[in-house]
């Protein structure tokens, strides 16, 4: 469905034709530009929108298709970028991403949205209450979405951050190390940050090319970009950068919290097979006598002697007590 059409001159919105064709014209004519957000458009809303501003087919089939991982392409009258916002949910701990595709021309900016979460109402509010950034053209909003998204990102690594000192603080408190679902939180956290590095990874070399750090050619002046707008992006490429960090040391403590849970395990089995060995021993010791003395034999010493039987039970339970306070030393018990 089509959110919003809007035409913008000198950083402001104006009225402007409903006409995708004639909106686009009017903002040409008036040295301005024509921003239209959809939410998840359907092949036939988006055919309009492809005639009517030139978009590329290859570009036009992601943007339909969704599921495309972050990425920056060029075609002959347009840009092409493609952001995941993440979305942190507070009910469940969980991460979802959803996506935004930015086409950008010399006079429009086309943006599609997946996904409940990440609108760019807003994104678009906050453009319009400075029009000294909106005036720089389309290069402002694709500078005011990618710094959004990964602002949000920040804040969605401080809340995975939180979330992993509580799960570390269980796995190595005295109960809760044993616990048998502790190792499927910790691997579904493994997911969640596997997810998270989905939508900031890949992002890093797009925001580079935009900030003009690259080298090579893609270091080369990516088209319908303002040049003056690099040092903005250059910014949003440094907060990227921090969250990749983050991400890499979130994964890196969460292998180690799964070694050490496995670890724990380990000890526990160790100990409890100690524990079994020990109380097996304890076990044998009586029974061997019995078995020796249960054997059916006439000439055995002691076999008719008066003080045979409380005798053995003697030797027995002092037996017993000899190796229970051995193992005891020794921690078995």
């Amino acid at each position: 469905m089509i959110v919003d059409c809007a035409v913008y001159r000198d950083g402001h919105r104006i009225e402007g034709p409903d006409d995708f064709s004639d909106a686009l014209a009017a903002a040409r004519r008036a040295g301005g530009f024509v921003w239209v957000g959809l939410h998840e458009p359907s092949a036939e809303e988006f055919e309009l929108v492809t005639e009517e501003f030139g978009l590329h087919p290859l570009a036009v089939e992601d943007a339909l298709k969704a599921h495309q991982r972050p990425k920056l392409e060029v075609y002959d009258d347009s840009l092409f970028v493609v952001l995941k916002p993440v979305m942190y949910e507070q009910d469940s701990d969980t991460v979802s991403t959803g996506e935004i595709m930015i086409f950008l021309g010399d006079a429009f900016v086309v943006t599609v949205r997946h996904s409940d979460g990440g609108g760019l109402a807003a994104v678009r509010r906050r453009l319009e209450q400075e029009p000294e950034m909106l005036g720089k053209g389309p290069t402002s909003v694709l500078y005011a979405i990618a710094d959004t998204v990964v602002d949000h990102y920040l804040d969605v690594a401080t809340e995975l951050q939180t979330d992993l000192e509580e799960l570390e603080a269980e796995v190595f408190s005295p109960d809760g190390g044993g616990s048998r679902h502790t190792a499927s939180r910790i691997y579904g956290f493994k997911r969640q940050i596997t997810e998270f590095r989905r939508a900031t990874g890949p992002l890093a070399l797009p925001m580079s090319r935009l900030s003009g750090s690259s080298t090579g050619t893609l270091g080369a002046a990516v088209p319908f970009v303002d040049d003056k707008a690099r040092p903005f992006f250059r910014d949003v490429s440094d907060h990227l950068t921090r969250v990749n960090e983050s991400v890499e040391g979130l994964d890196r403590l969460v292998s180690d919290i799964l070694s050490a849970h496995l670890a724990q395990i380990s000890v526990q089995q160790n100990d409890d097979m100690r524990k079994i060995s020990a109380w097996a021993a304890m076990a044998a010791v009586p029974t061997m006598i019995a078995g020796i003395y249960g054997m059916n034999f006439d000439h055995m010493p002691e076999l008719h002697w008066f003080w045979s039987y409380p005798t053995v039970i003697v030797v027995m339970a002092g037996l017993e007590v000899l190796l229970y306070r051995l193992f005891k030393r020794r921690g078995w018990l």
